[in-house]
């Protein structure tokens, strides 16, 4: 194993920590300056879980017999010196297969039945019911006893052609299945529809999750790995052979599960070894294999760069043997190094985008009320070393000036719990229309559309409704959000007219990321309906499963928003509450003393040394808040610039 891609990976587990350990501190100082409400410590709480469970997924996709789980060996597992996963020729990936590593339990393998696809179940759903698996436990100090626990994932049984539709496996068009119904009366089936390897490598341990995906006929049964688990995978690394070059199976698995659905991806051509040629020269087998690497990019649309090619056999050969000249040559050293780049590349953009963003957000809004806490001090700093040598008339004047500005200041909060008594109304509203209930009720109506028959045309137009159903509900959203920031705008002006609050104007709340993302459900529909195969066979089993994911997907995009918006409300008015607790408490204490320097003199001198005081903790608390918004900053760019960015 080549250093760099443990190292990349290690780095950015190291990375990770820091960014959780300052949300930490962010939360011990909001907790520390009383400026914490429960709702957002929840969400603070929530976003360091969420790093500390957090995974860098690589998905690998391929028709069977390029080499994949091999390359999975060569790149993961070479240091047990000999083949980890099962690679043998044929079709040796039957079942989906994640490997991973989760410390709250013991090594093993958990298989799921395949006869689970006959039921409506989702695979995340049957992930959270233990006992739908069959467990094998690993003995992590035995290669051997480890690489025979592998091969049960590769296990297969024949079963009637009745029963191969029955699990939605059938396929007419596959000429192998055919080829053995006709001579044996029966069809082989994966015995496991879904693998899980639980598995303590130090890359696992450190947050990377390998996907091993089987070929073309599993991946168009199984709705949920082409409508989430693939697409969600910080990239994709699609396996071809050098001896076939692009098949045609091979670019209907490119088209329909990898092109237009992941964000980053990379092609492997695998088996270069059949080029070493002994009677050409080195530069005419390098030569050869760079016009496979063009050609290649050409049919997928790919920059050459994005192109590698390798013999997994030969690195996996190459490590097992500390062979530096012939790992050299299996490529396999370029395929580390742009995983390396490209895959924490692709997490610290999402992670940027996502919880980085939202606390210095946070922090920039605490920022502001600590900053006007330091404010609000010196003006009483001032206003009480203005007191020195004058007579009580000229104190009870102020006083007096004093007791007239809360009145008027608790007039305007009135005004603020009016409002945030109707912005809390209009936002349940606005929740509401992104409740599962009414997905439900939106997922109804478009079944109803596709009716019983479980057509291509019918799941097209149920899709189609759910799409401008779905944008007259972002229209709604929107106009609700509007009114909701119309109000805050308000209030939020009041207080900096008259109170010398800071002037600020809540976001807008932006609805384009659910959008897009139920566009993209659409669009995985489209591609699904307009599929030959679909198109042709009308696969009613398939399509109702399809329908079923599309669901869970759908689901997952409106819990997404549901939160969004929940903390777009929240954030609406909690820094200028956050702020009127504050002035609120100022006052008072502006009140409270002059009133016992108007009794006796001498508490001014007191009063002015506990200011003091109080100037430098605020001082020091504002200056805390810096440091952590600065690491925040530095965290959210790149640590150095990859050589090749995957596309």
């Amino acid at each position: 194993m080549a250093s760099g891609l443990h190292q990349q990976i290690a780095d950015f587990h190291q990375w990770r920590d820091h960014l959780s350990q300052t949300i930490s501190e962010y939360r011990a100082w909001l907790e520390a300056t009383g400026s914490n409400d429960s709702l957002q410590d929840l969400r603070l709480f929530d976003m360091t879980e969420t790093l500390r469970k957090d995974h860098l997924v690589l998905a690998f996709v391929a028709e069977f017999s390029r080499g994949k789980t091999e390359t999975i060996n060569a790149l993961f597992f070479a240091d047990y010196n000999q083949r980890l996963l099962p690679s043998e020729a044929g079709r040796t990936t039957m079942c989906p297969t994640e490997i991973f590593w989760d410390e709250r339990e013991e090594p093993c393998i958990k298989l799921l039945p395949i006869e689970t696809r006959k039921r409506d179940d989702s695979l995340a759903y049957l992930k959270s019911n233990p006992n739908e698996w069959t467990t094998i436990r690993l003995d992590v100090h035995s290669a051997e006893a480890m690489k025979e626990s592998m091969h049960a994932v590769i296990q297969q049984k024949s079963v009637s052609l009745e029963e191969a539709r029955a699990l939605g496996l059938w396929n007419e068009h596959d000429l192998s299945m055919a080829q053995s119904m006709k001579t044996r009366g029966a069809v082989d089936v994966p015995v496991w529809r879904h693998a899980l390897i639980n598995f303590p490598h130090p890359l696992l341990k450190s947050g990377l999750v390998i996907l091993d995906t089987p070929g073309l006929n599993t991946l168009g049964s199984e709705p949920e790995l082409t409508l989430s688990i693939i697409p969600n995978a910080h990239a994709v690394i699609f396996l071809l052979a050098t001896d076939t070059g692009v098949t045609r199976s091979d670019m209907q698995i490119w088209t329909d599960f990898i092109r237009t659905r992941a964000s980053r991806k990379l092609a492997i051509l695998n088996k270069i070894d059949i080029l070493w040629d002994e009677m050409k020269t080195e530069h005419e087998i390098k030569a050869s294999i760079q016009t496979q690497i063009n050609t290649t990019a050409q049919q997928l649309g790919l920059p050459p760069s994005c192109v590698l090619a390798i013999s997994a056999q030969k690195a996996l050969l190459a490590k097992i043997k500390k062979d530096a000249a012939l790992l050299e040559r299996s490529g396999i050293a370029k395929v580390e190094h742009l995983l390396a780049e490209s895959v924490v590349g692709a997490k610290h953009e999402i992670l940027s985008k996502t919880i980085i963003a939202e606390t210095s957000n946070m922090l920039r809004a605490s920022r502001k009320v600590a900053q006007q806490r330091v404010e609000d001090i010196k003006a009483q700093l001032k206003e009480l070393d203005s007191l020195k040598g004058q007579n009580r008339m000229v104190i009870q004047s102020m006083l007096s000036k004093v007791t007239e500005e809360r009145k008027h200041y608790e007039a305007s909060v009135i005004t603020f719990n009016k409002a945030e008594q109707q912005i809390s109304g209009l936002g349940q509203v606005l929740l509401n229309q992104l409740s599962l209930q009414n997905l439900d009720a939106l997922l109804q109506v478009s079944k109803a559309e596709i009716g019983e028959s479980w057509t291509t045309l019918g799941l097209t137009r149920g899709m189609k409704d759910l799409m401008q159903r779905t944008a007259e509900l972002a229209l709604l959203i929107t106009e609700q959000a509007n009114q909701i920031k119309g109000t805050a705008d308000e209030v939020y002006k009041l207080f900096h007219e008259h109170h010398g609050f800071t002037d600020r104007k809540p976001p807008p709340l932006q609805v384009e990321h659910f959008i897009n993302n139920m566009k993209q459900l659409q669009k995985a529909t489209q591609e699904f309906c307009a599929s030959p195969v679909n198109v042709m066979t009308e696969k009613h089993f398939l399509i109702r499963r399809f329908f079923i994911q599309l669901g869970g997907q759908a689901q997952v995009v409106f819990q997404q928003a549901h939160a969004d918006c929940q903390h777009w409300i929240r954030d609406v008015f909690g820094p200028l509450r956050q702020q009127i607790g504050d002035h609120k408490a100022a006052l008072e204490k502006r009140s409270n003393s002059l009133m016992d320097i108007h009794e006796n003199q001498h508490v001014l001198e007191v009063n002015l040394a506990a200011l003091e005081k109080q100037l430098v903790k605020a001082q020091q608390q504002s200056t805390e808040l810096d440091q952590m918004l600065l690491r925040l900053i530095k965290a959210a760019k790149p640590v150095g610039q990859p050589a090749e960015v995957i596309s």
